[in-house]
């Protein structure tokens, strides 16, 4: 739990996105076992925010997956954490602002606004197939303590460890003042290595990125009240991109118009924490041995929840 900048403890919500296609992975990655008794990554990043403190799960999901999460969770964590989810693609139907015949949802705003009937307090907000590592989860918390009104935050990592052997990733490439906060956010996509460079293409040009950039891995916090600005933002969004059916609304774009509004400022959290993520199945061996590795040394038990 933390508390807000008023002195009132509030309790953390731990929000997972979790209904990505896997159209690069080749299936439900988010259910792909990677420890020793069927873990998958997100049992250690929810283990990993018990620990620091999280009160509240929500798994933003597909109603397909629906069954295969609760056999999963069926006799994980319980007891130790609230359990929730929401249905990103019921979202679609049912908010009839938003109404239209797109079947595929709308990005990582659309999915924070199908769980808002779920959120009532400060939120943390990770994907399903990234492990963040143990120490972001007690970074973020200690930056949250009296956060002031429209202050954001996001951990911060170094792009040279966010990268996949395999192929390329999409970043949010962050741009930092002295005062490690920031002030500009691009989303970046199909970032990969050629040779000793980082490079990415931007209207047909090839432009190389600095290894040492701060980038978000979708690990944000936020007060409540910043719900209503999301959801402003995607109403505007969706009138804007309503018959473009590939248009998604991403979190750090929408942040980065709030910031430029002056709506929002944000904080950059640096964290030194190791990172995993599996973006193609060519991922896996890595983030299997890795996750081996620091059960090896301690850090996880055999057999987590």
């Amino acid at each position: 739990m933390i508390k807000d900048s008023n002195g009132y403890i509030m309790e953390l919500t731990l929000v997972v996105l979790a209904a990505g296609m896997g159209s690069r992975y080749g299936g439900n990655k988010q259910l792909d076992g990677i420890g020793p008794n069927g873990e998958i990554i997100m049992d250690y990043s929810i283990h990993d925010a018990i620990a620091a403190g999280f009160k509240k799960v929500v798994f933003i999901i597909r109603t397909d997956l629906k069954e295969a999460f609760e056999h999963h969770y069926a006799n994980r964590f319980q007891g130790q954490i609230e359990m929730e989810y929401a249905f990103q693609n019921e979202f679609i139907k049912h908010t009839a602002a938003y109404e239209d015949q797109r079947l595929k949802p709308w990005g990582t705003t659309h999915a924070i606004l199908s769980a808002k009937h779920l959120i009532d307090g400060p939120f943390v907000v990770i994907n399903a197939d990234d492990y963040y590592g143990q120490a972001s989860f007690h970074e973020a918390v200690k930056a949250m303590q009296g956060l002031a009104e429209n202050e954001y935050l996001i951990m911060g990592y170094n792009l040279i460890n966010t990268l996949s052997d395999h192929g390329t990733v999409n970043r949010g490439v962050c741009q930092v003042d002295e005062n490690h906060t920031l002030t500009g956010i691009q989303e970046t996509l199909a970032i990969g290595k050629e040779g000793n460079e980082i490079v990415y293409q931007e209207d047909g040009e090839r432009k190389v990125l600095d290894p040492r950039t701060y980038v978000s891995m979708n690990f944000w916090g936020f007060p409540v009240d910043s719900l209503s600005h999301f959801e402003n933002k995607f109403k505007a969004f969706v009138a804007e991109n309503h018959e473009n059916p590939k248009a998604e609304c991403f979190i750090p774009v929408e942040v980065d118009h709030l910031m430029k509004e002056g709506k929002a400022s944000v904080k950059v959290v640096p964290t030194t924490a190791s990172w995993l993520g599996v973006t193609y199945k060519e991922d896996k061996p890595f983030v299997v041995s890795g996750i081996q590795s620091m059960i090896a040394d301690g850090k996880y038990p055999e057999r987590l929840g």
